[in-house]
């Protein structure tokens, strides 16, 4: 019997699909008689997936504007205005996936669940988008081109794991949060065990070994037992 997979979670919460061929973003609809705003704006969506897919079959190096903006139809000029060069527009990628992945989730500053239902759905949704095809095929494009391009290591830092530490920050600086949590243990090593008990070394697994995705049932099992771990060293300690 077939096992259920991250995908099909997916599915099931309406979180949607990425386009064929393993893009990270949302397939652009195309409609008629759209208003001018809205049709630059589908324009430039088409122009991000349209460079996604040629980073992914081409790599980062491989790839120039002039290729990127034939492709898309659009002039290379119009990439610097928008993005102001190769490397804004792979952070434009980055950042939509990102978008994509994460759109249905609680906004942080405002939700009433509990910590570790919040949490919960974070993991989940981190693993989701980590465990994605195009997500492991760009993370090994920027391990085998970082060093001949830094500014593709940083654009991919600052708009994806930088973001994501970013968000977890936000959370645990709540007020109601904070006074959960340890207040001898800074807020950025907070956010990196998390990380580190939610997600171990699996990202170097996915990356080394690509023997497909695991069933539902152990992603499940994998985050409860790190949010046990994080939450048995995070939280304050009742008083005697």
């Amino acid at each position: 019997m077939s096992k259920t997979t991250i995908q099909e979670l997916l599915s099931k919460q309406d979180i949607g699909f990425p386009c064929p061929g393993g893009h990270l973003l949302p397939c652009p609809q195309k409609t008629q008689g759209r208003p001018k705003a809205a049709d630059a704006e589908a324009r430039l969506q088409e122009l991000v997936m349209t460079a996604a897919q040629l980073f992914m079959d081409k790599g980062y190096n491989k790839v120039s504007l002039e290729m990127i903006a034939k492709q898309a139809r659009v002039a290379v000029r119009t990439i610097y205005v928008k993005f102001g060069g190769k490397a804004g527009l792979f952070a434009a990628v980055i950042a939509a996936g990102r978008t994509h992945f994460f759109a249905d989730m609680d906004d942080v500053d405002t939700t009433t669940r509990p910590l570790r239902d919040v949490l919960f759905d974070f993991g989940l949704h981190l693993m989701s988008l980590l465990t994605s095809p195009a997500a492991i095929a760009l993370h090994r494009m920027v391990i085998a081109e970082a060093q001949s391009n830094p500014e593709l290591a940083q654009a991919f830092f600052d708009v994806g794991p930088g973001q994501t530490r970013a968000h977890l920050i936000r959370l645990f600086s709540r007020p109601d949060i904070r006074a959960q949590l340890r207040d001898d243990v800074p807020l950025d090593m907070l956010t990196v065990q998390l990380l580190n008990c939610l997600m171990g070394d699996q990202i170097r697994r996915y990356l080394f070994q690509p023997e497909g995705l695991p069933p539902l049932e152990d992603i499940h099992r994998q985050l409860n037992v790190g949010l046990d771990m994080f939450l048995g060293g995070a939280l304050r300690r009742a008083s005697a």
